[in-house]
């Protein structure tokens, strides 16, 4: 939970505030998108309520405990996979394991599972490079999942991809949070993905970011690509552009 949480940075020009008066509670098991234009400060949020900074002033509290530093019970999946490509597919989904201590044999049979639920399980002995960036980012997710977070934050994971393979992305993405009920919030720019994927949409200012719009989305899940020609789906995007209309805001 945020309570009025704010955000400057010092610079050579003065300081710069990032978010302003921020409130914001995640509810467990939901699938939350934020949206704003460039530079609104995203991307600090989600750092803030991982833990990885401190904000400026007011309160962050995840299960009524102070957050003070970065949060044990979460992964993050950032715009690059990170996988290293010295390990094959399955060590690089196997390192959170690793480094946490996990059961060896109870890792690698969840492993195993979140390689099959993803579509990539034949491809466990496979390097990085010898996978699609889609791939990649497949085993990213997985690797993310390893440990059976509590919290999964996402900074625009699927930003570098092509249009057709992000729509395949997104589809995934909410077949894996319907499968298993793990709170996520996902930074992006794209309003179609923002709703398509979510069971809430937090709007985002221009800089400094204020959370303008909450909107919830009751599609039912799982949810298919032509969900989004529908009236229901075109009046929640319309609301989101009317409101960066209403700032002056853009967004991609």
């Amino acid at each position: 939970m945020l309570s009025k949480v704010r955000k400057v940075y010092g610079g050579a020009a003065g300081p710069v505030e990032a978010i302003s008066s921020v409130d914001l509670s995640l509810m467990e098991g939901q699938s939350v998108s934020v949206v704003g234009p460039s530079g609104c400060g995203k991307s600090t949020l989600m750092r803030l309520i991982a833990g990885l900074e401190a904000p400026s002033s007011g309160a962050i509290t995840v299960d009524g405990r102070a957050v003070g530093g970065p949060l044990s019970d979460m992964s993050i999946v950032f715009q690059r996979d990170l996988l290293l490509d010295w390990r094959n597919v399955l060590d690089n989904v196997l390192l959170p394991a690793e480094i946490k201590g996990l059961n060896g044999l109870q890792s690698r049979q969840r492993a195993d599972e979140l390689l099959r639920q993803f579509g990539v399980g034949d491809f466990s002995r496979h390097f990085p490079w010898q996978l699609s960036g889609g791939m990649r980012q497949r085993v990213a997710i997985a690797r993310s999942l390893l440990p059976s977070p509590s919290l999964i934050l996402m900074d625009e994971p699927f930003s570098a991809l092509d249009a057709m393979t992000r729509d395949k992305m997104n589809v995934l993405l909410q077949e894996v949070q319907s499968a298993n009920r793990v709170t996520t919030l996902l930074i992006t720019h794209s309003i179609l993905e923002a709703v398509f994927v979510a069971d809430r949409v937090l709007v985002m200012s221009g800089r400094p970011g204020r959370i303008i719009d909450d909107i919830a989305v009751e599609f039912p899940r799982p949810r298919r690509l032509s969900l989004r020609e529908t009236p229901e789906f075109t009046a929640i995007v319309g609301r989101i552009r009317e409101q960066f209309e209403k700032t002056g805001d853009l967004t991609e």
